[in-house]
């Protein structure tokens, strides 16, 4: 009989059971301490942010690297409310993260309102569910591992437990037995006929694969019925590496944007592997062509409606369309014609003053080569996330990780100091512009006190300039959409890392091999030229 400990016991028991890796937050009193010091006695380690949205960007990105739960610790009332808008990503990136709140009892209730909202009424719109154990005698541990669940049952996303600090502290329940899930049956019956009948009948067939794909075995089974068709894939900014950059039959990445239309155009049937309809830009549906819809649940809304659809584990449904499937009319040597042509349409020019975008992303990859690096690369929001996502290059999931159903700025700095503590041998390169590292400039201390192995590049044009290539003819106030130029490198060898400064290609490059020298966080500050965005950001969406 296990031995009955307290609720914070009980929950870190769920936590560790469900294979979380460790606690992120910004703790405050009530329970906070207590989940603190109960997960570091199951092996728990906590990792303290700077801010709460920060904190659960970090948990759904170790979450979506490693397939299981994150979790965070904030406290009440401020903690809950700066913790939104990461529930927001996480919730649209399918992330499944649980969100531990201090709690209000019953008792504090009757007297107090200082810091009291509705914290599950808040964040009702970006969470799956939500619990509150905050009265003594309860089963917090239950409770959390029925709210780990269902944050994993798909579609995946973030879910809530407020626990007050008598509710952890009491006696509580030990965690009970939690039965396996069963393994995904192959799918069977006329959905799964249809779907089969469209691919047979097909002879261009375009596969697109989406968040989904990223998973071990769902990214097998796509590449081994992309191999058999032998027709191209495009992969969503979430799928970049589900299919190598370099592999034969890579032909891009998809928006739902211009930028890849030439080649669906010529595509007779369209199958979505995984591809969640948040993935794609607001824009209408651009082709003809049927389309079989593979997800691992039915979907809120479609861009178009399917053809065929079959939803539940991927890897299976994927395998069963293999069977049997005849080769397509593709060749390599069109998919390449279409692949070149695709860059070209984004590529950036070289400008007068500063470095290309395009040159900040390949010229770090060749440095990374040279120095036998191979980080996972994370991008924030902004105009410079289009030379990254296009020309940074993935071998396998999670090469490349974005905020992409919410497009949150502040994204690329804490993702990457998650991506580095998950796999410290790879570490990780931070892709942020100026304006979305400003939003998140309190990591740099969180990197420089953990000491891991992040180098971050800045795209520094003192300018918010995707949001300046949308101002039109507006009559804007200067310093509406651009500030003083931010000394980045400044504020990093102030908060205890290495911080350098390039306004030409040579000096980035020799800033770079520094940089990723370096045993911990190290930060490049680069001069870039923001001239050729509008022309590439035009032939990306059109």
């Amino acid at each position: 009989m296990p031995q009955q400990g307290t609720g914070a016991d009980a929950v870190a028991a769920a936590l560790r059971a469900a294979g979380v890796a460790r606690l992120y937050g910004v703790p405050g009193g009530g329970s906070s301490l207590d989940l603190i010091e109960a997960a570091r006695a199951r092996g728990l380690p906590f990792v303290l942010a700077r801010q709460e949205t920060a904190a659960v960007i970090m948990a759904a990105t170790e979450a979506e690297l490693s397939g299981r739960p994150g979790a965070v610790i904030v406290t009440r009332g401020p903690g809950v409310g700066n913790a939104a808008n990461g529930m927001a990503q996480a919730s649209l990136d399918r992330a499944p993260v649980l969100l531990l709140a201090d709690g209000f009892a019953g008792a504090e209730r009757a007297y107090a309102n200082h810091q009291f909202f509705d914290h599950a009424g808040m964040l009702a719109p970006v969470t799956k569910a939500a619990a509150r154990a905050v009265e003594t005698g309860g089963a917090p541990g239950a409770m959390t591992a029925s709210l780990l669940a269902t944050a994993m049952a798909a579609p995946r996303g973030p879910v809530l437990l407020e626990l007050s600090a008598g509710a952890a502290r009491a006696p509580a329940a030990p965690l009970p037995a939690i039965a396996a899930a069963a393994p995904g049956a192959p799918p069977a019956g006329p959905a799964l006929d249809a779907a089969r009948r469209l691919l047979a009948e097909a002879r261009r067939p375009v596969l697109v694969a989406g968040l989904e794909a990223a998973e071990p075995a769902a990214c097998a089974a796509l590449r081994a019925l992309a191999e058999r068709l032998g027709g191209p894939v495009l992969v969503t900014y979430k799928a970049k590496g589900v299919l190598p950059d370099e592999h034969p039959l890579f032909g891009g990445v998809f928006t739902g944007g211009e930028a890849e239309a030439p080649l669906l155009r010529e595509a007779d049937l369209i199958l979505l592997a995984g591809a969640d309809p948040v993935e794609f830009i607001p824009q209408p549906w651009r082709y003809a062509a049927p389309v079989i819809d593979l997800g691992t649940a039915p979907r809120p809304l479609h861009y178009r409606a399917p053809a065929a659809a079959l939803y539940g584990p991927l890897a299976p449904a994927l395998g069963a369309l293999a069977e049997d499937v005849a080769r397509s009319a593709w060749d390599h040597g069109t998919i390449a014609e279409q692949r070149a042509a695709w860059r070209a349409r984004l590529a950036n020019a070289p400008g007068n003053g500063g470095v290309s975008p395009q040159a900040v992303v390949t010229v770090a990859a060749e440095a990374c080569r040279a120095a036998g690096r191979d980080p996972r690369v994370t991008v924030d929001a902004g105009a410079h996330m289009f030379p990254c996502t296009s020309f940074w290059p993935a071998r396998r999931p999670g090469d490349l990780l974005i905020s992409n159903g919410l497009a949150t700025m502040g994204f690329a700095l804490p993702a990457g100091i998650a991506a580095a503590l998950h796999d410290p041998t790879r570490g990780a390169l931070a892709f942020t512009g100026d304006g979305g590292l400003l939003m998140a400039l309190g990591e740099l201390a969180t990197a420089a006190a953990l000491g891991v192995k992040l180098t971050i590049v800045v795209f520094n044009d003192a300018a918010l300039s995707l949001i300046d290539i949308k101002k039109g003819g507006r009559d804007l106030p200067e310093d509406a959409l651009a500030g003083p130029t931010a000394d980045f490198a400044g504020v990093m060898r102030a908060l205890g890392g290495i911080g350098l400064r390039a306004a030409d290609e040579a000096g980035y490059r020799a800033a770079l091999t520094e940089a990723l020298a370096a045993p911990g966080p190290a930060l490049v500050d680069v001069r870039v030229d923001p001239g050729s965005y509008p022309a590439q950001i035009k032939a990306l969406r059109g």
